[in-house]
């Protein structure tokens, strides 16, 4: 019996189908937006887990993940873009959107993780709360969160990174870690090439954790200063961190040379037409 056939002929149809509209509603908005991992049935899926610089965007500023789809066959591989702004490698974490996106992991996928530029902030205010401890170490710090009023106990950047890393591989998947887009900030002609440590740090985890990783701070900073800053500035509409349509295409191509770098013909086989023809970069590090 289809919905329509019900609402007409079940006594109790229109409650039940407001009751549903409620319950849909009421899902996280990550369950509205994201789609499944098992859309398009077995094929592989290509997740990716960062803040705002690869989420979609809107209208004015969008990230990488908008268009990375665009360089692989969709009749191949599924590109899911999980990211989402404002968040840090420990809120990512904290507020469910690793364990839904892990969730939907299945094996022989991949998962790219990008995290840092969130990171820096405060580890506890009323604004945000969302800073990781600095460094890679094993240091935790508890707190009663101002935001969520509840008790937690905060780790470091590398512990975050090292905990999505070791998920991925529990499911019999690929994680590939991916150090920071690149700021619009220059000084003496030269941009700004990583966000205090945390590019450093992410290679650190990735070659602790034996798991590929895509300089793509080197990468993008490359190609921002062969451009010259009058035109890559023009790829920052808003701020000196979140880029336009035109930076986000630029970016995801950048990372499938980064992906082309690491020599791995599963994921070359998956590229369409327009990933084929993305020339590799070889600034990676392939365990």
């Amino acid at each position: 019996m289809r919905y329509r056939d019900l609402e007409f002929t079940h006594p109790f149809a229109p409650r039940m189908m407001r009751l549903v509209g409620v319950a849909l509603a009421a899902l996280p908005t990550a369950w509205h937006l994201a789609p499944a991992a098992n859309e398009g049935g077995d094929l592989p899926t290509i997740f990716i887990a960062g803040d705002s610089t690869a989420a979609n965007g809107n209208s004015i500023t969008v990230g990488w993940g908008k268009h990375l789809g665009d360089f692989f066959d969709p009749a191949k591989v599924n590109v899911v873009n999980r990211a989402r702004g404002g968040r840090s490698s420990r809120t990512f974490i904290t507020e469910g959107l690793w364990d839904q996106l892990i969730a939907d992991v299945k094996a022989g996928d991949v998962v790219l993780i990008q995290f840092g530029h969130n990171d820096v902030g405060a580890i506890n205010d009323d604004r945000r709360a969302r800073g990781s401890i600095p460094g890679l170490g094993d240091e935790t710090e508890e707190i009663d969160n101002q935001i969520t009023k509840q008790h937690e106990v905060v780790h470091t950047f590398g512990w975050y990174l090292r905990k999505m890393v070791n998920d991925v591989q529990a499911r019999n998947a690929r994680p590939i870690v991916m150090s920071l887009t690149v700021r619009n900030i220059w000084e003496d002609g030269h941009v700004e090439r990583g966000l205090s440590h945390y590019g450093e740090w992410s290679r650190e985890v990735a070659e602790a954790e034996h798991v590929p990783f895509i300089d793509l701070t080197t990468i993008v900073a490359d190609r921002y200063e062969a451009m010259g800053q009058e035109s890559a500035a023009a790829l920052f509409p808003r701020d000196h961190t979140h880029t336009s349509n035109e930076g986000a295409v630029l970016n995801a191509k950048l990372i499938v040379a980064g992906l082309k770098g690491l020599g791995d013909a599963s994921i070359n086989r998956l590229l369409s037409a327009e990933g084929r023809s993305v020339s590799a970069i070889e600034l990676v590090h392939q365990p």
